[in-house]
């Protein structure tokens, strides 16, 4: 098969457009033929090396999948072959207690399709079977790539972890990332007021298309003075926060007592700071955030039944033209997902 491989670390240019072995399935997995893979920041730090976190090499990237399943294994019941399917990008063990309680994205194993594991920038990819979802409603197989972990992450971080309501306001950073604009979709669903964040007046714009009631120009304003103005000096209730150390101080300054931090990134620095007595005498809950279970998925995908959540697509590229997707991602030109398509 054809697949984007890399065997060193480094830029784009490690990223070569090659033959690789076609993936064997063993009794409980499947293989499916991808039709389209999505881009996310995770490609780019694994592509770069994390430290403290050796990778397969060679390794094939990419987590967010979708195609048709081209073969199961023996003991596979919940899919059949031709199938259009999308994959939950998240893998774990499967039998420890929080795999068993319905946490898998808290097992100690956990993994992601393109981390550990050869992922969907190929021809083919192999995946367990209770990875497998049928495809929502009439989603191409681009816009079914772009649904996966971004929207599976915002909903674990306003839901599962910040148990945002109805009725309060978030402040969504990064308005035009994957996360940030799935976010900005399902508080809007909550019945949440949304303010969010971009860095430019077309991301802006497409930040109100999406649904948010008010955005910050954050190349121009100061957020939490803004949050502040915007809120009557209240503050929001929750802050969904992805950005990093760029933001932390502003993000943490633009809360409502009582009011909780979600975080799941540090795309610009792992160094946020806080001041102890702001945290304990305004009340505050700063809390972590990493994907979602597989059992979330199905609310999320039921969403995109009803024809209440749409995937953001940015880009839709070749396969063979994976470098210059990662460069576009690298320079966040982007506003939603870029696609890769895979002929």
């Amino acid at each position: 098969m054809k697949a984007i491989v890399y065997s060193q670390h480094g830029g784009p240019g490690v990223l070569r457009y090659t033959d690789a072995a076609e993936p064997q399935i063993g009794a409980n997995e499947v293989l499916v033929r991808v039709r389209a893979c999505a881009l996310n920041h995770l490609d780019l730090w694994l592509r770069q090396g994390i430290p403290g976190m050796p990778i397969p090499l060679p390794h094939i990237p990419g987590s967010d999948v979708a195609g048709e399943v081209a073969k199961i294994g023996g003991l596979v019941t919940n899919t059949k072959v031709g199938a259009k399917v999308l994959l939950q990008p998240g893998i774990s063990d499967g039998t420890c207690a929080q795999c068993l309680a319905g946490r898998d994205n808290y097992c100690r194993q956990y993994s992601l399709l393109g981390q550990m594991v050869d992922g969907g920038c190929a021809e083919y990819v192999r995946a367990p079977a209770v990875n497998v979802l049928p495809i929502p409603g009439k989603l191409s197989f681009e816009e079914a790539a772009a649904v996966p972990l971004v929207f599976l992450t915002a909903w674990h971080m306003l839901i599962g972890r910040a148990h945002l309501q109805a009725g309060e306001t978030v402040l969504v950073l990064g308005a035009g990332s994957g996360v940030g604009s799935a976010a900005i979709q399902l508080a809007k669903n909550i019945g949440a007021r949304v303010i969010a964040t971009a860095g430019s007046e077309a991301k802006l714009v497409k930040a109100k298309e999406l649904g948010a009631d008010e955005v910050i120009d954050h190349s121009k304003q100061k957020i939490a003075a803004e949050v502040k103005r915007l809120t009557d000096r209240r503050g929001v209730d929750v802050v969904l926060e992805h950005v990093g150390a760029a933001t932390w101080e502003d993000s943490i300054y633009s809360l409502t007592a009582g009011g909780r931090l979600v975080t799941c990134g540090a795309t610009t620095g792992y160094d946020g700071k806080i001041d102890l007595r702001y945290l304990f005498t305004r009340q505050l809950s700063i809390l972590g955030s990493f994907m979602g279970s597989k059992s979330e998925m199905f609310p999320v995908l039921e969403l995109f039944n009803r024809g209440l959540l749409k995937p953001v697509i940015d880009t839709v590229m070749p396969l063979e033209q994976c470098g210059e997707a990662h460069r576009r991602l690298e320079s966040r030109e982007q506003f939603g997902k870029i696609v890769l398509h895979v002929a």
